[in-house]
C-alpha cells in the first residue's frame, strides 16, 4: 500500500472523482479561492489597505536558500490528494465519510487561518529566483503575504494526523504503521521545505502550531507539538549547523508556548498571532 502514497499526482485524483464527494469538493475549492487567492490579491490591487508586517527572524540566516527543495515544497497539495486516495483505495467507498470529513476540513483551515490574514498580512524577505520551474509558479500565483499562519505547515500537519486518527478508527492502526511514519516524515520535510525555499520564517512555523492546537487540541496537543518539533532537521541531508538546529527548534516551541500562554488572556485564539504582527516591523 506504501506505493500508493507514491504515485503521481493525476492517479490520485482519478481515484477520488467518486460522485459523492463532488459537492465536497466545490465547497473546498471555493474556501480556498475566496480565503487565499481572492484576499492576497485584492490587497495586491489595493495596497494602501492592506495592512503587511515582516516576520523575518535572525536564525532564519542559519538555513541555507536551497532551491533543489522546491519540488518537496511544490508537493504540499499533492501529498494530501494522494493520502486521501490512499484511504479511497485502501477501504473502498467505507472511506468516503473519512475522506469528506477530511476534504471539508482543509477548506474550514483556509477560513481559519483567513481570520489572521483578513486582519494583517504577513510577509518574509524572500529571493527572486526563477531558475526551476516550480519558482516561476510561487512567483505568479504567491503574492506571499500570507506567511503567519503558514497554511503550508498547517495542512501538512493535519494530513498525517488526520489519517492516523482515520486509522485508528478503523482499528487498523497497527496495521498501517509504515504507512503512518512515511506520511509524518514527508510532512517534516515539507516542513523543512518551506524554510529552505525562504517562504516563510521560522515565526510563521510556531505560529502555524499554534493555530493548528487551536483548531483541533485533539489532534495536534502539545505533545505532538513537541514532537513534531524534535523531529525537524535530524537527519544528515540537512546543511544547518547543529548548533543553529537545536536553536531553531527550541525557538519554534518556545514562540508557540508563548502563543498558547497569551491565548487565555486575549480570549481569541487570533488575538496573540495579531499582537505578535502588530509588533513586527509593518512593509512601506
Amino acid at each position: 500500500m506504501i506505493s500508493i502514497l507514491r504515485r503521481g499526482f493525476i492517479g490520485s485524483l482519478f481515484t477520488l472523482a467518486r460522485r459523492p464527494l463532488w459537492r465536497t469538493y466545490r465547497v473546498t475549492i471555493k474556501s480556498i479561492l475566496c480565503n487565499f487567492f481572492y484576499l492576497q490579491y485584492r490587497a495586491v490591487l489595493f495596497p494602501k489597505k492592506a495592512k503587511i508586517s515582516w516576520v523575518d527572524h535572525p536564525l532564519d540566516e542559519a538555513i541555507p536558500f536551497t532551491p533543489s527543495w522546491i519540488d518537496v515544497y511544490m508537493d504540499f497539495s499533492p501529498f494530501w490528494i494522494r493520502t486521501q486516495a490512499f484511504l479511497a483505495k485502501a477501504f473502498g467507498k467505507a472511506a468516503d465519510p473519512y475522506i469528506a470529513d477530511f476534504v471539508r476540513g482543509i477548506g474550514d483551515m483556509y477560513a481559519f487561518a483567513g481570520l489572521v490574514y483578513k486582519q494583517n498580512f504577513s510577509t518574509t524577505r524572500r529571493p527572486f529566483y526563477l531558475r526551476k520551474p516550480g519558482f516561476i509558479s510561487v512567483h505568479l500565483f504567491d503574492p506571499h503575504l500570507m506567511c503567519i499562519p503558514s497554511l503550508h505547515v498547517m495542512v501538512v500537519i493535519m494530513t498525517y494526523t488526520r489519517m492516523r486518527q482515520v486509522l485508528s478508527c478503523l482499528g487498523v492502526e497497527k496495521e498501517y504503521e509504515s504507512e503512518i511514519e512515511l506520511v509524518r516524515r514527508h510532512a517534516l520535510d515539507i516542513t523543512e521545505s518551506v524554510l529552505y525555499v525562504k517562504q516563510h520564517s521560522i515565526n510563521c512555523i510556531a505560529a502555524a502550531f499554534y493555530a493548528m492546537t487551536c483548531y483541533d487540541e485533539g489532534l495536534f496537543p502539545v505533545s505532538e507539538a513537541r514532537s513534531f518539533v524534535d523531529a525537524l532537521f535530524i537527519d544528515q541531508k540537512h546543511t544547518i549547523p547543529d548548533l543553529s538546529r537545536g536553536a531553531i527548534r527550541e525557538y519554534i516551541f518556545d514562540l508557540y508556548r508563548c502563543f498558547l500562554d497569551a491565548r487565555p488572556k486575549s480570549g481569541d485564539w487570533k488575538q496573540p498571532l495579531l499582537d505578535f504582527l502588530a509588533d513586527a516591523a509593518q512593509r512601506p
